[in-house]
């Protein structure tokens, strides 16, 4: 069970475990980002993968909530500046917690152990649900509580990008063959999906294809 964003990250472990040979299962989520554009992205590349099932799955809830500057438009995107010292507004509440919680059943539905997220601890925005004790924690929440659990079984929480530099996840991706440009990164695109280029995440893009010595395509 791949989470698909439609981004660099998660495209690239979609690329991983397509190679491994793994029967793949592909979950989305719609949740009122206003990068919605990158779910075109994700239609794209469960396509070229082939994978078995790709669900989209409405969370409009979650965009309700608001304070993030992902789903509530009236907090702005900020621009230039890649910010570590905190967490950053693009931070969405509880939005790993929620999409695992949805592959954990998924994947229990379908039979599926494995849940692959493309989370990264090292170049990434400073999201405290990219961690790798949140990780390991919610593998835990997986066993304690699900029948497949309480039956002896288990499910795996899988992060391959964890410990990687951006520029490591673009030599990865670009080894594997992955199509980069059918793949978003902005976190507020404009007309037709067109990336900003300033943003936090388009930042860090170019910077991995920077320091790969890699052209973004």
């Amino acid at each position: 069970m791949v989470l698909l964003s439609g981004g660099l990250d998660s495209a690239t472990c979609l690329a991983l475990v397509s190679r491994w040979g793994w029967t793949v299962h592909a979950l989305s989520f719609d949740y009122g980002q206003r990068h919605r554009v990158e779910l075109s992205a994700a239609r794209a590349l469960a396509r070229k993968y082939r994978v078995a099932s790709h669900r989209v799955i409405a969370i409009p809830s979650l965009g309700a909530l608001g304070g993030s500057a992902l789903t509530d438009r009236a907090i702005r995107v900020p621009k230039k500046a890649l910010e570590k010292a905190r967490i950053p507004v693009t931070y969405v509440p509880a939005r790993n917690t929620l999409f695992l919680a949805f592959a954990l059943g998924v994947a229990e539905s379908n039979g599926a152990t494995e849940i692959v997220i493309g989370a990264n601890a090292l170049d990434y925005s400073g999201y405290p649900d990219c961690r790798p004790a949140f990780l390991e924690a919610f593998e835990r929440v997986a066993k304690l509580g699900t029948k497949a659990g309480a039956e002896g079984g288990s499910f795996a929480i899988r992060a391959p990008l964890l410990d990687m530099s951006k520029a490591d996840i673009v030599r990865l991706a670009l080894a594997l063959g992955l199509e980069t440009g059918l793949t978003t990164s902005c976190y507020d695109p404009g007309k037709g999906g067109r990336p900003c280029g300033s943003c936090d995440s388009c930042l860090l893009r170019a910077k991995g294809f920077r320091e790969a010595g890699e052209v973004d395509r």
